[in-house]
């Protein structure tokens, strides 16, 4: 195939391999139809065929050896001879033909033209290379342009740019060059747009610099340019200060030169509010084509705007995003709160769990569930799970239809619920959702094809989602009301003074979280038999060692054959726990793929912290049926009937409560892994920049992405969307979520403090009101963990100060001394394993961790549910 030396300037052919960086980016612009002026592309074809029939390669080489970046002297040496070499040799025919027959197809006789470089590296997200090249203005015959294109090809080799390649460690021979020839706007003002502020990072604010005639004073640094801000999504001006311009870069005959401003010019303003807003208006087509922030060269001429150049801006500062100020509701006269599976959600949630893993709870997960349940079709509000400033919460309002429902369908098959959801879950949801986890764990994702990922995705999501729906009925709300049930009976029929609390006759299951306790227990126990092993582990951060452990050699002292074991015993506890979730939301990391809180529980047990998870289990274990067999000698006919039948609905509901709510993630490691996987092909395809982007995405987005991949078409750019969700959520996290929108302590006559966290206004300045959920009372410095990567903060004795805790948090109560939440009640995680370690628990205050920091000291009562916040008291 013949080289192609010439492309007109929109030529879809126009890459960043074949026009450059400059070049590509304008190709791009013209072809969706910006003001981009008339021109044309002098391929990379042509530079490296000049560059080969002049054999420049060796002696550029040569030259290149002789360079060190501690002296600049050897950087000016080379390119002066690098660029002799260029100045001496000739363009062949082919070339100088097609340059000249394309400047004479441009309009007009012999026009002005702008002739600028445009590398190969040139004008990309993370190195920009301004001004690494030569621009020549005013040019004006074909033999003016070729030696200019000339001197544009040998300004690959100034000094600063074959500094600027050694610095950045980019290969020399990797790079070529473009050139980029257009129209020359004989401007009358002329600038540059930043599409995000670059002064504070807002993304909702752009900024243009302007400043009189040709562009090259302010781009070179000659003026003082006007500075606007001007809001983006408005057109409104912000704000305007307006420069003292002395001088300005205008055309004369085949150049160009600076010259005074005239005096009635230097302190009025270059551009108009009406012209700023239409600027800004062509910015934010330009960003949505690149989905990027973008640094726009722009020029105005005749009352019409002209775009000359578009790069994404380097460097940004991080944009912060103003929290929300108030909570609006999706619907205006619905009752929101922030209980039930709401409490696995403390943090704002991802926008790709947000459109895709809370649908497959509310819509199909529940529908289907329900609709086995009660034998009728389901009415429910479609945001029956929704958020609200990013934050998950629950709708409790209905309307007629879904009443009617309620109340005819659901309600008459209550027992039915009970009875057959816990069936339902245990006989087929939870074995198919084992079953499709276990179908897709050790599929090679890189292999397939975009669909085969993509239904693999769904497939998951899927099974999640019936899943989680179907616990919130067979295991999460028959317990409670299990639970209620024994309680009433026990404390009413039966309960003398002197008899166990009835919290005594729950405890001492065996359930998953206890089982990876005790696997960690298991795992320091046996390294504990190796000193060297031993020492290693006690005497290396958490973090550290979650880095290390994969490494194919050991640390310096400890025996080869003793990592290898101590490797299998740690990948053996992360194959059967790794999965136990931290948040339901799938984009949140599990403990397999940071294992540095368990080996924190591992690093507490060698040091004797802790205690013995199995003489703990079992005591608690031995203590319940003893209480159980006291009951039964004592009691008889209705009193010991209802207790037995009671007891066992209790047990049968929370035996696999804490199991249930642990196997949420059995899916979330190979849908992780899988999103991710295409979340790469996406970084591929230029639509975002890092594998987990993904997650800041909608179903909708991905789902366009994956039907381009499938067609080969190019993808929309998200990066810029990412950037500002990412911002979003990381602002909502600073917001304290109100328990109930709009505010309110009762609820149908309800009240509703058992079951949603305390409000602001429950607190004082040194008591903070929740939930007694374990008894107890004690004084200690609390541990504010806001997440998993805190746990390795975690000291003996402190208070678990958090959000809320999962099974994954489970083997920190070994090391603490109460347990204080956000979030929670008397039957959420916390509070039972709290009661299984004997330890104070109050949770459901809503602001604990706000309010108090770690190594204040806490008088937690969980019998009375309050947090005293003391001042320097010694801990008892």
């Amino acid at each position: 195939m013949e080289p192609v030396y010439t492309l007109t300037l929109s030529d879809p052919l126009a890459d960043l391999e074949t026009a450059g960086g400059k070049g590509a980016s304008l190709a791009r612009l013209a072809a969706h139809g910006l003001p981009v002026p008339d021109g044309f592309h002098v391929t990379t074809a042509a530079y490296k065929r000049f560059t080969e029939d002049n054999n420049l390669a060796p002696d550029i080489q040569k030259r290149l050896e002789e360079v060190s970046l501690s002296q600049p002297a050897t950087l000016e040496a080379a390119s002066r001879a690098i660029r002799d070499l260029f100045a001496q040799a000739p363009i062949p025919v082919e070339i100088s033909g097609a340059i000249a027959q394309a400047y004479n197809r441009l309009p007009g006789n012999q026009p002005a033209v702008a002739v600028r470089s445009s590398a190969t590296a040139e004008d990309l997200p993370d190195l920009s290379f301004a001004g690494q090249q030569d621009t020549y203005l005013n040019i004006q015959s074909p033999a003016e342009v070729l030696e200019a294109v000339r001197r544009c090809w040998a300004s690959l080799w100034t000094a600063r740019a074959i500094g600027y390649r050694e610095r950045n460690k980019i290969d020399h021979q990797s790079v070529s060059l473009a050139v980029v020839v257009q129209l020359l706007i004989p401007a009358e003002v002329a600038g540059i747009l930043f599409t995000q502020n670059p002064l504070n990072g807002r993304s909702d604010q752009a900024l243009i610099n302007a400043a009189w005639g040709l562009g090259e004073a302010i781009v070179g640094g000659a003026v003082n340019p006007d500075t606007l801000v001007v809001d983006k999504a408005s057109g409104a001006m912000i704000e305007r200060q307006t420069a003292e311009k002395q001088v300005m870069t205008v055309r004369v005959e085949n150049a160009t030169q600076e010259q005074p401003v005239p005096l009635e010019l230097q302190q009025a303003p270059a551009l108009d509010d009406r012209a700023a807003a239409e600027l800004v208006r062509l910015g934010v087509q330009i960003e949505q084509i690149f989905g990027l922030p973008m640094d726009i060269e722009w020029a105005l001429a005749d009352g019409a705007l002209a775009i000359l150049q578009a790069r994404p801006i380097t460097a940004l500062p991080s944009p912060q995003a103003l929290a929300p100020g108030e909570w609006i509701l999706p619907k205006p006269k619905a009752q929101y709160m922030r209980g039930s599976l709401v409490d696995l959600m403390p943090n704002p949630v991802s926008p790709l769990f947000t459109t895709m893993g809370i649908p497959a709870i509310a819509d199909m997960g529940i529908t289907r569930v329900m609709r086995e349940l009660t034998r009728s079709e389901p009415h429910l509000p479609y945001d029956y799970i929704t958020t609200i400033n990013h934050y998950a919460y629950m709708c409790g309002s209905f309307n007629r239809k879904e009443w009617w429902w309620i109340l005819t369908r659901m309600l008459p098959s209550f027992l039915r619920l009970v009875r057959e959801g816990f069936k339902l879950w245990r006989d087929e949801i939870r074995p198919s959702y084992a079953q499709t986890a276990l179908d897709w764990r050790d599929r090679s994702f890189e292999a397939m094809t975009v669909d085969e990922l993509w239904r693999g995705i769904l497939e998951l999501v899927h099974g999640m989602g019936e899943y989680i729906a179907s616990i919130l009925v067979a295991t999460t709300g028959s317990s409670a009301g299990a639970e209620m049930v024994f309680r009433r009976v026990y404390e009413k029929m039966v309960k003398r003074e002197g008899d166990a609390e009835a919290t005594a006759f729950l405890l001492g299951f065996n359930s998953i979280a206890i089982q990876a306790e005790k696997s960690l227990y298991d795992l320091a126990e046996w390294a504990r038999n190796s000193p060297e092993l031993a020492d290693w582990l006690k005497n290396t951060e958490a973090s550290q060692l979650s880095q290390q452990w994969t490494a194919d050699f050991p640390p310096q002292g400890v025996p080869q054959d003793i990592w290898t074991e101590w490797q299998r015993g740690l990948r053996e506890h992360l194959e059967h726990f790794g999965h136990i979730i931290y948040e339901v939301d799938f984009a949140k990391p599990l403990p397999l793929d940071d294992p540095t809180p368990m080996l924190q529980a591992c690093k507490m047990y060698l040091r004797g912290d802790g205690g013995n998870p199995y003489e703990r289990q079992k005591n608690l274990e031995v203590n319940r049926i003893e209480s159980t067999e006291a009951i039964l000698r004592r009691t008889k006919g209705l009193r010991r009937w209802a207790f037995r039948k009671s007891l066992g609905l209790v047990h049968s509901r929370v035996e696999v409560r804490e199991d249930a709510i642990a196997d949420i993630g059995l899916g979330y490691p190979a849908l992780r892994r899988a999103l991710l996987e295409l979340g790469r092909r996406m970084v591929q395809a230029g639509a975002i920049q890092a594998a987990d982007d993904i997650f800041y995405l909608e179903r909708a987005e991905i789902e366009a992405a994956v039907s381009a991949l499938q067609s080969h078409s190019p993808l929309s750019t998200m990066i810029l969307a990412v950037q500002e969700r990412r911002a979003a959520l990381e602002a909502a996290r600073r917001l304290n979520p109100p328990p109930m929108l709009p505010p309110t302590k009762k609820y149908m006559g309800i009240d509703m403090s058992y079951f949603v966290p305390s409000a602001e206004n429950d607190h004082t300045e040194q008591v903070l009101k929740g939930v007694g959920a374990s008894s107890g009372r004690v004084t200690a410095p609390a541990r504010v963990l806001s997440s998993p990567e805190d746990f390795d903060d975690m000291q003996p004795g402190e208070v678990i100060v958090a959000q809320i805790t999962t099974p994954a948090w489970t083997p920190l109560f070994a090391m603490a001394s109460a347990v204080v939440t956000d979030i929670g009640g008397p039957l959420s995680h916390g509070s039972i394993v709290a009661r299984e370690y004997g330890i104070p628990a109050v949770m459901g205050t809503g602001v604990a961790t706000r309010r108090i920091h770690s190594g204040q000291m806490l008088t937690v009562d969980g019998s009375n549910g309050t947090v005293r916040l003391e001042q320097d008291q010694a801990p008892t």
